[in-house]
Order: C-alpha cells, then sequence, then structure tokens
C-alpha cells in the first residue's frame, strides 16, 4: 500500500477509533493561552493532553488498540515496552478491558512511573539495557508465550488512537496554521498528521525532537532508519531508537512539515515557561514542543498555532531540580 494510502486508511481508522473509545477516553480541552499569545504575538492553543487519563495521550493508542482484540488475545494477555506513560495506558486500558498486561522497561526509567504502572495493575520486567533493546527483547518474549507484542508506536492501530486528538482539535478549532508536536518513534505525530494531511492539509505539521535523543529526527535527514547516539535528556517520554522496519518512519516522512530540534536548556525555559504561566507541570517531552514554538516565535507571528502537551510531569523532584 501506498503511503497516500496509508494516511487515508490511517483517517477512516481514527474516525473508527473517535467514536468507540468513548466514554473511556477523555477529550481533552484545547485552551487558548492569553499570557502565549500575547508574548509571542501569535494565537496560542495548547491541546491539554497533560490531562488525559494516566496524565498522557498514550491511553488513547492503548485503548484503542485492546478493544481490537479477539477474546483469545484478551485471555492470554499482552506484553508491551515503555519507558512509562505507555505503560500506564496499557495498565489502565487493561484494567478496564479485563485483559492482563506485562510491561517491560530499562531499568534506568523512571521509578514513580514504574510504580504507576504496577498500580493499574500491570505486570512489571525491568532490563538493564537501552529502551529499543527493551522493545525487541519484549517483542520476543511476546512471540515465545504467543501473546500480542502492543509496540508504543510501531502499530497501526496504536497510531489511529493517537490520531483521535487531531480529530478533537479540529472539531475545537477548524483553522489552525501549525500543530507542533514532540516526537519519539512517530506514533502520535503519524496520527495526528495523517488525519491534518487529509482534513486540513494548509496546517503545517511541526515535528520537534531534543538534541540529546534524535533518532527519528536523523533518520528522516538520512531517508533510512539509522542509529544516534543518545544522552541524557529531560524528554525521557521520546528517548530511544527505532526499531527496524517501523511503519512510521515512512508516515513521517510523509506527513511532517518542518523539523526542529532544541536544546536542553531550551526545554527546561519552555516547561518553566508553562509553570508561571499556565500553572502546569508538564513533562519534559512536552517541554520539547513548547520549545520549539518558542524557538520558532518569529515565524509564526500572526497565526493561529496549536502545541500538544503530550504528558504531565508527575516527576516533581527532578522536575524541581531542573527548573531551579
Amino acid at each position: 500500500m501506498s503511503v497516500t494510502r496509508q494516511l487515508t486508511a490511517i483517517l477512516t481508522d481514527c474516525y473508527d477509533a473517535h467514536q468507540a473509545i468513548r466514554p473511556q477516553v477523555a477529550v481533552t480541552p484545547l485552551l487558548f493561552s492569553p499570557g502565549f499569545s500575547k508574548q509571542l504575538n501569535s494565537e496560542v492553543w495548547f491541546k491539554a493532553e497533560h490531562l488525559q487519563h494516566t496524565g498522557s495521550f498514550k491511553f488513547r493508542g492503548a485503548s484503542n488498540k485492546l478493544r481490537l482484540l479477539d477474546e483469545d488475545c484478551r485471555a492470554r494477555g499482552v506484553i508491551t515496552a515503555s519507558s512509562g506513560n505507555h505503560g500506564q495506558g496499557m495498565a489502565l486500558a487493561g484494567q478496564l478491558n479485563d485483559v492482563p498486561v506485562t510491561v517491560y522497561a530499562s531499568e534506568s526509567a523512571s521509578s514513580l512511573k514504574l510504580s504507576a504502572i504496577r498500580a493499574w495493575g500491570a505486570k512489571v520486567i525491568t532490563l538493564d539495557t537501552d529502551p529499543l533493546s527493551v522493545e525487541i527483547a519484549a517483542a520476543a518474549a511476546a512471540r515465545q508465550e504467543g501473546k500480542i507484542f502492543v509496540s508504543p508506536y510501531n502499530d497501526k492501530d496504536v497510531i489511529a488512537g493517537q490520531g483521535t486528538i487531531a480529530l478533537e482539535m479540529l472539531e475545537q478549532q477548524p483553522e489552525l496554521d501549525a500543530v507542533f508536536v514532540a516526537v519519539g518513534g512517530g506514533g502520535l505525530i503519524s496520527g495526528i498528521g495523517a488525519v491534518l494531511k487529509n482534513l486540513s492539509p494548509h496546517t503545517k505539521v511541526i515535528g520537534c525532537w531534543p538534541e540529546a535523543s534524535p533518532a527519528m529526527y536523523a533518520s528522516l535527514q538520512a531517508q533510512h532508519i539509522v542509529e544516534v547516539e543518545e544522552s541524557e535528556t529531560l524528554s525521557d517520554g521520546t528517548a530511544g531508537g527505532l526499531e527496524p522496519g517501523s511503519i512510521t518512519f515512512p508516515l513521517c516522512m510523509q506527513v511532517i512539515d518542518e523539523c526542529v530540534l532544541v536544546s536542553e536548556a531550551e526545554i527546561r525555559q519552555a516547561m518553566r515557561e508553562i509553570a508561571r504561566s499556565e500553572r502546569w507541570m508538564i513533562e519534559g517531552a512536552a517541554g520539547v514542543a513548547v520549545a520549539a514554538l518558542l524557538k520558532q516565535a518569529s515565524v509564526w507571528k500572526g497565526k493561529r498555532v496549536a502545541v500538544v502537551l503530550c504528558g504531565r510531569n508527575i516527576m516533581l523532584e527532578k522536575f524541581i531540580g531542573a527548573v531551579s
């Protein structure tokens, strides 16, 4: 199937998910920011996915994936890999859909997020390796145990669930000049981009990355999936490489109009600005998208732009240390 046809198919799946995952998944508000709008001389809106159940958009994709499983797969349970947010979304979706969930994670993942995953009822297995290797190990365990592996991003049903964000945004504010989205594995921006390219092609889709973890960015520049050296970043939600054959890579090639890299200092400043202006504690990945808008402020003067705040920050001590 061509990428263009894939985008149309994803839109159809997004419409289906948009109806099916209600009322389990919350419709999050698209909130106008007077402070940012005045500061940047543009009309700034925040899609408040940090107010989603479990504090992240990941609950959307997880809910959509589990609802589509047949009874046999539900009974056997599923395996996934996560640095935190996807695992929490899967754990709650599993609880609500009566599907046992096992989450593989790196030992370096946030202990608070892993505790939250366990609190939602999922089993957690930690490995002393990097996030991409954890994903590969989790997929291998699923094959061995005869269970479905649910990728955090490399799954069309997960992508369709994330794409419901864009359908909501267009219902809430039909005329948007640009949407800023943080990118890790590409599932979020693939879903959002597929909807916007079909329904609002004039809206620019801006992909945003931390300089310390630019796997998809580097792959897009090379026009094939590449490995990159990564370092510690406030944006742990976007950290990690791309698995070979990822379906999100060609989708990102098609839907992303512009790419923006931001430094750790810029992410930190964006988190501080959101806390000061909006009184929200957002996670580093959400800070990446805000930082990209701040960096490109002059480009969007007089325009109407939206930023997807993909998750809230539950790591209070790390947050306080980061912005002090």
